[in-house]
């Protein structure tokens, strides 16, 4: 047996199993979001862009997306940078912290948001202490505590696919800049950031496309008023039991994030030749 039939043999079950578990699924909610009374038509997609209330949803869902991956960019670049150049131990507690998150559920954590940011709770409490909002201010039901909520899921997977570039990045670099007399600050600017981008791209796609496809903390976070284009399609199928308008918006929302990830695909692509 050659070795391209030995390695098709091994990545055949991988294989299957995406055929089974992403393409089929992918295939027949195409298909549903085609299907009508007299037989294949657009009538969906065009319901859907021909109306401002779903079309206001995509852009809540676009808008919010770029503004919870700009803060995870901002929260975790410096801390991937202190990650990379601090000792070893003190890297794999600082990797734990911010990995250890993720071995709670998403709704564990949101419920934990939610008791945090009721009217009654700890932020708006300590912030009507503070005199900086009036009396009947609140967080629950707002963008506001949809980007929190977010922001927390989302920053380990900034971090660490920034802290996979940066302590790839040779120390000598930045020293040669300090000793060419860059500041700490010019050097970041000059040096750091420059060989930083391909993983702060890589982590801007992954944490753009799990927040616009997310549906549980926006959900819990932003209540029925405050609906993101998961949750519209949650309500198609659970409320109004229109299935095939769902599947419309599902392929508007896959079809979104592909015209995000195809352009990174291909430059990576040419890069690596």
């Amino acid at each position: 047996m050659s070795d391209r039939a030995e390695n098709l043999l091994l990545a055949l079950p991988g294989l299957l199993l995406l055929a089974l578990a992403f393409f089929l699924p992918i295939g027949q909610m195409m298909l549903l979001s085609l299907s009508g009374p007299d037989g294949p038509t657009l009538e969906h997609f065009a319901r859907f862009l021909g109306d401002s209330y779903y079309l206001g949803i995509l852009w809540r869902t676009v808008r919010l997306s770029l503004i919870i991956t700009a803060i995870c960019a901002v929260i975790g670049f410096p801390l991937a940078y202190i990650m990379a150049r601090v000792g070893p131990r003190l890297r794999m507690w600082l990797v734990i912290a911010v990995i250890l998150p993720l071995m709670t559920s998403v709704v564990v954590r949101t419920f934990g948001w939610m008791v945090l940011l009721s009217r009654s709770g700890l932020v708006p409490e300590l912030l009507r202490d503070m005199g900086l909002v009036g009396r009947s201010f609140g967080l629950m039901q707002t963008e506001t505590a949809i980007v929190i909520g977010m922001v927390q899921v989302l920053l380990p997977f900034m971090t660490l696919s920034i802290l996979g570039v940066v302590t790839r990045i040779e120390i000598r670099l930045e020293e040669a800049a300090r000793t060419m007399g860059c500041s700490f600050l010019q050097t970041m600017r000059a040096v750091v950031l420059p060989l930083s981008l391909p993983g702060i791209v890589a982590g801007s796609l992954l944490v753009f496309t799990l927040s616009a496809s997310s549906f549980v903390t926006p959900n819990l976070l932003g209540g029925a008023r405050i609906q993101v284009l998961a949750s519209s399609i949650y309500k198609s199928v659970t409320q109004s039991l229109e299935w095939p308008f769902a599947a419309a918006q599902a392929v508007i929302l896959f079809v979104g994030i592909l015209l995000v990830l195809v352009p990174y695909i291909r430059l990576s692509g040419a890069r690596h030749g």
